[in-house]
């Protein structure tokens, strides 16, 4: 399974020039120092027409390597608040995280040659409201929101957060967000923004009407389009055809001294398969994370200078339940399904070098479970492999067994159909490998592919699909981590610093699941208030929300959690050296970060 914010769809090719290798323009060194190889996984398939703009799905502008972060998060396991530089290079954190201070780039320029300045970082926060990203939500009351950004001189601005609805995500918001050259950018802008954004920030109809103008906004930025890249990062776009972009060294970047590569492509890729072939030609310097099966890994492995290199990965894989669809809303059929599956099986079939078995239903990937939850994880339901409690669950749920097969209640024919998006091969092996099971134990099971993963998830959000297969764990954040089972996509919102339920169906509710759930132990809890609660508590108190958490999910089970997901990558050292090693927290960035950092070699 490939790990993607947006897949973009082939269009027109016209117009493009043809792309080599060969090629510099006068952002180039000329040094010598080779050509790297990758594909952007979060821009797999490249749309030639696609303007140069990181907000932009499809935009030709890839982060790390001619986009550019305020700076880029450590992978770890329980505190988002860790980054590397990029285009701050230190920033003060005020203790209670109302404020983040960022001192950027000493010397640091544009590819076009004009200084990066604290002023294009306030302009591309601007840019950031229309968009209601994080830390720039427009929306009063939004937990975690900036409420005042200050340029204190060229090198150094300060943004605080509104602490009357404060988030320990803050910080985090803030440093994802990408910064653009102003003197590039500013047409986009209208004269009056920051006082509209006062106003917007203010109650009633001209507060309200102040917002619709911020908002308006948003479909003018995602259709911006710069004539020519003008690049912070470690590369330019050169040039691209339908099979690969072309970027070269911009030798404005402020570590330009120690970028190896003179020029860098991106290949185009429509899917995992494509992929195990250029690793078996040898043709990538590096693949980011990539489902592989084993004969497919022998091959890669075979290929001389490849190397495989893993590490964490806060994420895992779960079956999802639509809870508005019977029988789904009963919580003895899901726990009957999770009775049938064999997750080492599951894994073992689908993602052997990508995976570990989920030891339970936590909502947490195990790594970070054992550091949140320590004993507790133990004792939570591990719902091993057990047809004769599954049947227990199926009675209990008044599903009916006739000559072998399992019907609904009322004896009519039940059939589980697990809907995948077709280009993602672990998970289509997964769900087959599913269903294969159910169906050796009398329960009538189908899988259905949809053609792409953006289609995939409107179709799961519009609530078409009893069961569907759902990224979760998503840390290091907690209120990220539970936000994938007690978020939006269950019926909760955060909306003026309130927390709201909305019916399935209603505000994006595709799971259905019940507002409150009797735990045991813990008694009569709203899954969605704890969840919220984690933007604003910290220490045993984050940890006491955490477990009953992790209590709620394993007991109520909106998803079965299959696999926990290891960041299996693969570096090739015939041409450079310096990759990452095994456990990195740079695994989880592009090769860009690692390039713009200064740690990948030309290999003598």
């Amino acid at each position: 399974m490939k790990r993607l914010t947006a897949v973009a769809a082939l269009l027109s090719l016209a117009a493009v020039a043809a792309c080599s290798g060969g090629g510099t323009n006068g952002n180039s060194t000329g040094g010598g120092g080779g050509v790297y190889t990758t594909v952007d996984l979060n821009k797999p398939s490249l749309d030639v027409n696609a303007p140069i703009n990181p907000w932009n799905p499809k935009g030709n502008a890839f982060w790390g390597y001619n986009a550019m972060r305020i700076a880029w998060a450590k992978n770890t396991l329980t505190d988002p608040n860790q980054f590397y530089p990029g285009i701050a290079a230190s920033w003060d954190i005020a203790p209670d995280n109302s404020s983040i201070t960022l001192h950027l780039q000493p010397g640091n320029k544009w590819s076009d040659g004009q200084p990066v300045t604290a002023e294009d970082v306030k302009f591309s926060i601007a840019l950031a409201y229309t968009q209601g990203s994080t830390a720039f939500a427009v929306d009063p009351g939004a937990a975690g929101a900036a409420s005042d950004v200050e340029v204190v001189d060229d090198t150094t601005i300060k943004i605080t957060q509104d602490m009357k609805n404060p988030s320990v995500t803050f910080v985090r918001g803030v440093m994802d967000a990408f910064v653009v050259p102003q003197h590039v950018w500013q047409s986009v802008v209208p004269a009056g923004f920051w006082d509209t954004l006062t106003a917007a920030r203010g109650e009633g109809p001209e507060a309200e009407a102040a917002r619709g103008q911020v908002k308006a906004l948003s479909e003018k930025v995602l259709a911006f389009a710069p004539a020519q890249d003008v690049s912070a990062g470690p590369f330019v776009l050169k040039r691209m055809n339908p099979g690969e972009a072309l970027l070269v060294k911009n030798t404005n970047f402020y570590n330009a001294a120690n970028v190896a590569p003179d020029q860098l492509k991106l290949l185009n890729t429509t899917g995992n398969e494509q992929i195990w072939n250029y690793l078996t030609s040898g043709t990538l310097d590096n693949a980011p994370f990539t489902a592989v099966p084993a004969d497919v890994m022998t091959r890669i492995k075979a290929t001389p200078g490849n190397q495989v290199v893993k590490g964490y990965s806060p994420v895992a894989v779960s079956l999802a339940f639509n809870q508005a669809n019977k029988p789904y809303d009963n919580v003895h059929v899901r726990r009957g399904l999770a009775y049938l599956i064999n997750r080492e099986e599951v894994t073992r079939i689908a993602s052997p070098e990508g995976g570990t078995a989920a030891v339970t239903t936590s909502g947490i990937h195990q790594k970070a479970a054992t550091e949140w939850l320590g004993a507790e994880l133990g004792a939570l339901e591990p719902y091993a492999l057990n047809p004769a409690t599954a049947d227990k669950e199926f009675t209990a749920a008044g599903l009916q067994k006739k000559d072998g097969k399992w019907t609904l209640a009322d004896g009519k024919p039940w059939k589980v159909t697990i809907h995948i998006p077709a280009p993602f091969s672990d998970w289509v092996s997964a769900a087959k490998a599913i269903t294969s099971q159910l169906t050796t134990a009398g329960v009538d099971a189908e899988v259905v592919t949809t053609a792409d993963y953006p289609l995939y998830l409107s179709e799961l959000a519009e609530g078409k699909y009893d069961l569907g297969f759902w990224l979760i764990a998503l840390g290091p954040a907690p209120y990220n981590i539970f936000q994938r089972l007690y978020g939006s996509s269950n019926g909760w919102n955060i909306l003026g610093g309130k927390v709201k339920h909305s019916a399935p169906g209603k505000d994006g509710n595709w799971m259905g699941g019940p507002e409150t759930i009797d735990v045991d132990g813990v008694g009569a809890v709203n899954p969605g208030e704890l969840t919220a609660q984690l933007n604003s508590v910290s220490g045993d108190e984050q940890k006491a929300v955490i477990a009953k958490l992790a209590k709620a999910a394993n007991q109520d089970l909106p998803v079965i959690q299959l696999w926990d997901y290891v960041n299996t990558q693969f570096v090739n050292t015939n041409r450079f050296t310096g990759f990452p090693e095994d456990d990195s927290d740079l695994l989880r960035q592009p090769s860009g970060v690692w390039i713009q950092l200064g740690m990948i070699k030309k290999k003598q």
